[in-house]
């Protein structure tokens, strides 16, 4: 009886670092915030997206909204559940495996039933997660595995056990090292083109993590963006409205790989432009606001990319609507790509639209505010652009060194 009422307060008590300090529920999708301070991430978002630029818990301003996975947290509340499951059922006999067959699944041949096995291995604790991704061998049997096997499900199981080794010391380079090397018998970054194609939802947003992931310097970045199929389908990620993780996951990973000329041209002649203006209308999440108005900043360093904006009759309007309405980088991102349009580029009909919408009087906002010293002097060339776009507004003779236009 003793026993059975210590797995029923198991079960019931729950570890306060494991609630969100909004909701108060346990942590499904943990994330940190710069502050450190970590929260569920569909009640950071929601806060967020409330216009809030605080951090919920210690009120301290937010420079940036951007949010880190807690994976740690993660696991460990992972852990803690499949243990309150087994206080709740303890005649129920466990599945889990032992680290001796841990090791013979990684040695021996792999199948979709033993793939599944090691991954509930992994996510039963931390030691068994660093047992894994850290024993000899381990990562290139995956890598291997992954790019010769013709099945779906095998490879999003693999995907999924990239994911969870990827955070492991050591892992990501290994994993760059052994993905971008293609072999005359198998080509890693294909099986990620088919998940990306073909795959469920969730193994098509991992996919693109570690894509992101193993995108650590000029030539990874170049082979990655280069391989057929690639970024047509990360692309594809960003156009899936209704599936904000699948958006800001595609976005993420276009702005680490889609760094050459030749890549931003193909994201353009794709639609990139126009897709992130609709993104910017729709979207109410501040991580994917920022990713957005990064992509098209991203776009503008070309001049397919700033021409393209310029035609958008909608996307220079989004971007003006969101200049201090999301967050402080999410505005410089903006500043930027329409310094590029109107400033760089001299393009006269953006120039118009700018105006048109206001855009005057928010970029002097913008221009006194806590900002930095480059996007304070874009601002100060935009605003010479845009006066005589504006010459019936009442800010056309407006000095802008003046510091009295209160924001709104």
């Amino acid at each position: 009886m003793a026993r059975e009422k210590r797995r029923e307060e198991l079960y019931v008590t729950v570890p306060n670092l494991f609630r969100c300090p909004i909701s108060m529920d346990v942590m499904k999708s943990p994330v940190s915030l710069c502050t450190g301070v970590t929260y569920d991430r569909s009640s950071i978002e929601k806060w967020l997206a409330l216009g809030h630029k605080t951090c919920p818990a210690t009120m301290q301003t937010l420079p940036s909204t951007l949010t880190t996975p807690n994976l740690t947290l993660r696991r460990l509340i992972q852990l803690w559940l499949s243990h309150a499951d087994a206080a709740r059922a303890p005649l129920t006999p466990s599945s889990a495996v032992s680290k001796e067959e841990a090791a013979g699944i990684i040695k021996g041949e792999l199948d979709a039933s033993s793939v599944e096995k090691l991954i509930d291995f992994m996510k039963a604790s931390e030691g068994n997660l660093k047992f894994v991704a850290l024993s000899n061998g381990a990562v290139s049997r995956f890598v291997e595995f992954f790019a010769e096997s013709d099945e779906i499900r095998i490879r999003e199981l693999i995907v999924e056990v990239f994911d969870l080794i990827s955070s492991e010391i050591g892992v990501r380079e290994k994993l760059n090292e052994l993905i971008l090397k293609c072999g005359d018998r198998s080509d890693c970054l294909s099986s990620f083109a088919t998940v990306l194609r073909e795959g469920n939802a969730e193994s098509k947003v991992k996919s693109a993590k570690i894509l992101e992931l193993i995108a650590l310097n000029p030539e990874s970045q170049h082979k990655i963006s280069n391989k057929p199929g690639v970024l047509q389908n990360l692309y594809t990620l960003t156009t899936a409205e209704s599936d904000t993780a699948a958006v800001e996951g595609g976005l993420s990973a276009l702005l680490a790989v889609a760094t050459s000329r030749a890549a931003k041209k193909e994201l353009i002649r794709l639609g990139i432009v126009r897709t992130v203006g609709r993104i910017l209308s729709l979207s109410g999440v501040v991580g994917v606001i920022e990713r957005a108005v990064a992509m098209l900043e991203t776009v503008a360093t070309c001049t397919e990319g700033r021409g393209a904006i310029g035609e958008d009759s909608e996307c220079v309007g989004e971007i003006v609507k969101r200049l201090m309405r999301c967050s402080g980088a999410a505005t410089e991102h903006g500043i930027t790509v329409l310094w590029s349009v109107c400033c760089l580029a001299r393009d006269q009909a953006a120039q118009e639209r700018v105006a048109k919408v206001n855009g005057l009087t928010k970029v002097l906002v913008v221009m006194q505010s806590a900002c930095s010293s480059t996007t304070k002097h874009m601002c100060s060339e935009l605003v010479k652009v845009l006066r005589a776009k504006s010459s019936k507004s009442n800010l056309a003779p407006y000095e802008t060194r003046t510091i009295h236009i209160a924001p709104y």
